[in-house]
């Protein structure tokens, strides 16, 4: 095993991180180690959000360990060696080194190990296989991680295809770790990729929106969607979308929020991907199994209504505002890469609420029935057109002025 430098950061060397591990370390000396995600984004000097540690003790004893130092456990993924330990309110996710048994593209059956060689060969890519003991060092059984980290690059540990054949997701893991880390998609892996897509079919559709829902949140996207163009992953994904501009009106998509300091939106970039019509995206609405406000708001997007509106004046704002929601113009506007109606959108007043009610025209002396529905509609859009002005007295005048 590669041993090489230190790390240094404050989520190491916190003093909740050194209780857990010597926790696990007064069970069994120099038998825990830190590893994944807050190893690779150190090096790459990005944000750590969660803190992983991989260890040689079993469940049980880890267990054990995490219950003799007074620090609260809970069993999130037992069957697979995962306990998560809580300490000062930050969770740490303990695993024992594993190797795979058993494998079919969806899930694994596993045997624990003690080797850290073992378990690093199981793992997706070589920058998420560099551990750190507790005092920083670092290992690198791979013995390409930390250069792969150095120069950004995504790439599987030994044969890609069979680690796809493990576990198919990894196919969208290798586009999203591309994406937000990548410097330069690697061919071999891309090919891989593209030799096994057809296995996604296997993957349940929730996991792959959940992988999809943080790979388009990713700074810079275009190039990734481009290679998941050209592979024929996109069509396993989005069957339905739209032709291959997608990745450019992502481009632009990503200047335009640079430009305005705006985060990236997962919802704006698949609307960028989808075909901008109504059935189409209901139907890739429930082929995602997205939930009922999120494909409200896919759906309120599509609308041919949106198109149709004129913003010609601060007037027709108000009044689109009033109709359409914030939400939905402001994802027309930034579709429509529209920098100066999003602006005039962030500033404009939030719309009056419609001051009459059903009940207020049956109070006047009108019938329930469909006649009533028609005045209320009517009355309301007169008011729009009058810009809001009218208050409710004024409104209920009219009303009165015309029975």
């Amino acid at each position: 095993m590669t041993q090489t430098s230190r790390i240094s950061a404050d989520w190491l060397e916190q003093a909740s991180s050194q209780r857990v591990i010597a926790a696990l370390e007064a069970k069994r000396p120099d038998c825990a180690r830190f590893v994944g995600g807050c190893v690779r984004n150190t090096l790459m000097r990005r944000e750590v959000d969660d803190i992983d540690i991989a260890t040689q003790l079993t469940p049980d004893e880890v267990l054990e360990a995490l219950a003799a130092a007074g620090i609260r456990a809970e069993p999130t993924g037992i069957e697979h060696g995962t306990i998560t330990a809580i300490e000062d309110h930050i969770p740490f996710e303990i695993t024992s080194l594993r190797r795979d048994v058993e494998t079919d593209g969806r899930r694994a059956v596993v045997a624990f190990t003690t080797e850290w060689a073992e378990d690093a060969q199981r793992r997706d890519f070589r920058l998420n296989a560099i551990y750190a003991g507790p005092d920083g060092t670092l290992y690198d059984p791979t013995n390409g991680g930390l250069a792969d980290a150095a120069t950004g690059k995504v790439i599987f540990i030994g044969d890609g295809d069979q680690r796809l054949k493990e576990d198919y997701l990894r196919i969208l893991r290798f586009f999203r770790f591309n994406a937000w880390y990548g410097a330069g998609i690697d061919q071999e892996g891309l090919a891989a990729c593209q030799r096994q897509a057809i296995g996604l079919r296997k993957i349940a559709v929730e996991r792959i929106w959940r992988e999809m829902h943080k790979l388009l949140r990713a700074p810079k996207l275009d190039q990734t969607i481009a290679a998941m163009d050209t592979s024929g992953v996109l069509d396993e994904i989005l069957p339905r979308r739209r032709d291959g501009t997608a990745s450019d009106h992502i481009l632009q998509l990503q200047m335009l929020e640079a430009a305005s300091g705006t985060k990236p939106d997962a919802y704006l970039r698949l609307m960028a991907l989808l075909p901008r019509e109504p059935s189409l995206v209901g139907q890739m609405a429930d082929h995602l199994r997205l939930p009922n406000d999120d494909k409200a708001r896919l759906l309120a997007w599509a609308s041919p209504d949106i198109s149709e509106t004129n913003f010609v004046d601060d007037k027709a704002v108000r009044a689109s505002l009033y109709q359409h929601g914030r939400q939905t113009l402001m994802d027309w506007a930034i579709y429509k890469l529209d920098s100066n109606l999003a602006e005039r959108l962030q500033t404009a007043e939030e719309p009056k609420q419609f001051p009459i009610q059903g009940r207020d025209l049956l109070q006047l002396g009108l019938k329930p029935g469909p006649e009533v529905g028609k005045i209320l509609r009517a009355l309301e859009a007169d008011w729009i057109k009058g810009d809001f002005s009218a208050d409710r007295d004024a409104l209920l005048a009219q009303v009165k002025a015309g029975l």
